[in-house]
């Protein structure tokens, strides 16, 4: 499969104080097309900074990220929030639902945000809710559904748009072993229909139903 994300001698650097810190020291690695990547890594070793400089979230200090031909570090605001909408669905540990909302409302929303028409918002919705088995709970705010279920919202709503990259971060971590090996079966489902899958986990038992892990350890990678 061709290369989809290319990063090449990534750093960033946040300064606290008088003290620099290297969130990311001299990162370089590629992400093929279709690929299931798992990032592991203790807390604070920088595996949450390169999946928010992966979609475009924070910019690195130096080096390159290549995301199907696009140079993110030399695209302007408007660029990267355009390059988050047509490629990147996001999937939060704490689910990030508007409580006073449907599900249905929940997962059109960034088609809203993307100007598409409220009877292909609402179609588009209903197909993504059914994909992921809430065909019948599209009614359903985030405090009638369980945990499980909310999360499952919350991977249509990160379908909406189509993407080609799903990033997961830590989506189990807030569920039972049960509920998150069904998460964790639903996004392996869509990464066999072609979306590339990116989970940030520390559970190694998730990571290793990966097709490749990188390991990060004070901001350095280490392939496996």
């Amino acid at each position: 499969m061709p290369e989809l994300i290319k990063i090449t001698s990534l750093t960033k650097t946040y300064k606290l104080g008088d003290e620099i810190l290297n969130a990311l020291d001299n990162v370089t690695l590629n992400i093929r097309a279709g690929e299931f990547v798992a990032i592991t890594g203790p807390s604070g070793s920088g595996k949450s900074t390169l999946a928010n400089i992966i979609s475009g979230l924070d910019r690195p200090t130096k080096g390159s990220i290549i995301v199907d031909g696009s140079d993110l570090s030399k695209m302007k605001d408007r660029k990267l929030s355009d390059y988050r909408n047509k490629n990147l669905g996001y999937v939060f540990q704490s689910f990030n639902l508007q409580g006073n909302q449907t599900a249905l409302e929940n997962v059109m929303m960034p088609m809203y945000f993307s100007r598409v028409g409220h009877k292909d918002r609402h179609k588009r919705a209903r197909e993504c809710l059914e994909s992921v088995g809430l065909g019948d709970r599209i009614n359903h705010k985030p405090g009638q559904l369980s945990g499980g279920q909310r999360q499952r919202v919350a991977i249509a709503r990160a379908l909406a748009l189509n993407p080609k990259i799903i990033i997961a971060d830590e989506p189990t971590g807030n569920l039972d072993s049960v509920k998150g090996q069904e998460i964790l079966s639903v996004l392996k489902d869509l990464n066999e229909q072609g979306i590339t899958l990116i989970i940030i986990t520390h559970d190694q038992t998730i990571a290793r139903e990966a097709s490749r892990i990188i390991k990060i350890h004070d901001g350095k990678v280490r392939l496996r």
